[in-house]
């Protein structure tokens, strides 16, 4: 009984440094993993980049060079968005069956999920010079939507007109995020509505993104709007 006892001790602590080493082993991948998201992603000093790699044991996975999930948030990523940088106010991404390659340096997820926020401000600052982007509450039918004003000149009326709209935002072709106004005051005198639109209604695509990540639809809320991002055998690092 007494060497059952020694025995069970002792595995009882080798299991205990063993789950210690596997803790620290997740940490510093999860580290190491946020950083290079940093890097790729271009994320600024000033932006930050969180990873967390789920399943147990972790060199287990490590040594299959398969993981079951790993979930990442950003924040301050710079994208691309038709010829203006809009900033990814936060980015939410979760993998499963993540698979690792090439000295550990590229992971690919067999399927990805998340969101990507991007407040009023920073819509506005993609926006033409002069556009305001904002909340505009609810539809008839419950929908959120958005409130843009922009002062413009209408050369038919020579005068600079200030309109506000209330704009639908919706996702074109995967990767393009539209604000379209569904309704232009004044539009009965001629060339207001065409000058009003040409200002207040655009198309604004979306690069920065992993590969393999579609845009798939928008929801608009109080602080900005949340577009839904999804696809399969999406490159994550490398």
């Amino acid at each position: 009984m007494r060497a059952l006892r020694i025995v069970l001790v002792i595995v009882i602590v080798l299991a205990g440094l063993f789950v210690a080493a596997d803790r620290v082993a997740v940490n510093m991948a999860e580290d190491e993993v946020a950083k290079k998201l940093m890097t790729e992603l271009e994320v600024p000093s000033d932006g930050d980049a969180s990873v967390s790699i789920d399943g147990f044991p972790f060199l287990t996975q490590v040594a299959s060079k398969d993981l079951d999930s790993v979930e990442a948030e950003l924040s301050g990523i710079t994208a691309e968005a038709g010829g203006r940088q809009v900033t990814l106010t936060e980015v939410k991404l979760s993998g499963s069956d993540v698979h690792l390659s090439d000295g550990y340096s590229s992971a690919v997820a067999s399927k990805a999920t998340g969101t990507v926020h991007i407040s009023y401000a920073d819509l506005s600052r993609a926006a033409d010079e002069g556009v305001r982007v904002g909340y505009g509450g609810k539809d008839k039918s419950g929908r959120g939507q958005v409130k843009v004003t922009a002062a413009v000149t209408v050369p038919m009326v020579g005068k600079t007109l200030e309109r506000s709209v209330y704009s639908s935002v919706t996702v074109e072709g995967g990767d393009t995020v539209r604000l379209h106004a569904d309704k232009v005051p004044g539009s009965r005198i001629p060339g207001v509505e065409d000058a009003i639109r040409k200002k207040i209604d655009f198309d604004r695509k979306i690069s920065q993104l992993p590969d393999g990540l579609k845009l798939k639809k928008v929801v608009t809320t109080e602080t900005g709007i949340d577009v839904s991002i999804s696809g399969t055998d999406v490159n994550l690092a490398g």
